[in-house]
């Protein structure tokens, strides 16, 4: 007998939007096989795809109280420790970089003297490890909460679980810099929302306040004192 195909392609979605809800969808397809010289053949593939939820602080809270979601926090070691929610799972994403060729000295150099000292970001890398950890600790049918500092990480690490197969992803909007303090109870000697701040840019305004103060008194100092003043201008080495 000839060889015959049919197939059968199914596709159901729907989309709901629900404050800062984003959209959840699902895709079934099944498809069945042919026959070759008289014998049958059945082929039969199912696939179904869950997109992530993207949710506000409050249906966050709400997620992990009523709904029973594991948080997942996959920031950096640094944010993590300065706080983090309670009995949370810590799984970073990106870990620091402590390679030690030419090229990652450069860069690792280049980000110490900018990003690192003015926000105290550390210098880091993809974490190889990321989604092997997340599998040896959840099932694919696990409800999971991923959060970072602002939202971009998470979102990131979900598109990287939900092509693993996970099926219940959700993730805070903008992330926990938008959490409002006694949303979650917390660890760490900073609220959740100013855990990604660090380096010089915390000090700014204590260091404009010296300096200024600074400034006047020696205003002050040239205009009550002018004869000292110039004596001191003299011993100057610049002089």
């Amino acid at each position: 007998m000839h060889e015959a195909f049919v197939g059968i392609f199914v596709v159901l979605n729907w989309d709901f939007f629900s404050g800062n809800s984003g959209r959840t969808w699902l895709e079934l397809k099944t498809q069945h096989g042919r026959t070759i010289s008289g014998i049958p053949i059945r082929r039969r593939t199912l696939s179904i795809r869950a997109e992530v939820n993207f949710v506000n602080a409050e249906e966050a809270k709400k997620l992990v109280a009523v709904e029973g979601y594991a948080v997942v926090d996959i920031r950096d070691k640094s944010q993590f420790d300065r706080a983090h929610i309670e009995s949370c799972y810590h799984v970073p994403l990106f870990i620091e970089n402590k390679d030690n060729d030419p090229g990652t000295i450069i860069k690792r150099t280049l980000h110490d003297n900018f990003s690192g000292l003015f926000f105290g970001l550390p210098f880091t890398k993809l974490n190889p490890e990321f989604l092997q950890t997340v599998k040896s600790r959840f099932s694919s049918e696990s409800k999971l909460l991923l959060v970072c500092q602002e939202g971009l990480r998470s979102a990131a690490a979900a598109n990287k679980l939900e092509q693993a197969g996970f099926q219940n992803i959700a993730c805070i909007t903008s992330g926990l810099q938008n959490v409002k303090p006694g949303t979650f109870v917390s660890v760490g000697k900073t609220e959740l929302q100013d855990a990604g701040k660090a380096g010089l840019v915390t000090v700014q305004g204590k260091i404009s306040a010296v300096l200024g103060t600074v400034l006047v008194c020696a205003y002050l100092f040239i205009t009550l004192f002018p004869d000292q003043a110039e004596k001191l201008l003299e011993m100057s080495p610049a002089r």
